[in-house]
């Protein structure tokens, strides 16, 4: 398992490939791989020239941990990866990359998809988006909120 939290790019095939390599117990490999929007998705969607993410050195990882953790107590999973960019972004940048490895499909995608929905909604990050009317913080949507939900015990 591999937590990064880091302000530089990275190499999806490149990260997604050292995650599998060498193991031939992998038979399926899911990755997410989250981007920078030139719009909001809020309501009042506005034009978003640049985002910012901000996050709490220490806390930030080990709440990701947490998530991986969760999702490997669910779920048979080989292997898992997070990368979570901070710092300041441009729209069709990545921000995240989440990859699951596990022998069956079917686990991988459930661990991927849950991993993203408590991502979205427990992970200590605070994102500021610049539009044309200003900067502003933004708070959790109430869509990834009820994502989330689904997967309470």
């Amino acid at each position: 398992m591999a937590v990064r939290v880091q302000p530089e790019d990275f190499d999806v095939g490149a990260e997604l490939a050292a995650l599998r390599r060498e193991n031939p117990g992998i038979g399926a490999v899911v990755a997410f791989v989250g981007l920078v929007r030139d719009v909001n998705g809020a309501q009042d969607v506005s034009e978003v020239s640049e985002m910012t993410l901000e996050h709490y050195p220490g806390m930030t990882e080990k709440a990701i941990e947490a998530i991986v953790t969760e999702a490997r107590r669910r779920w048979t999973l080989i292997d898992a990866l997070v990368i979570h960019r901070v710092g300041r972004l441009l729209p069709t940048d990545q921000i995240v990359l989440l990859a699951v490895a596990s022998a069956h499909r079917g686990d991988a995608f459930a661990a991927c998809e849950f991993m993203i929905d408590y991502l979205k909604t427990r992970a200590p990050f605070w994102k500021r988006e610049v539009t044309p009317t200003g900067a502003r913080w933004v708070d959790a949507r109430e869509a990834d909120e009820h994502a989330a939900a689904r997967w309470a015990d």
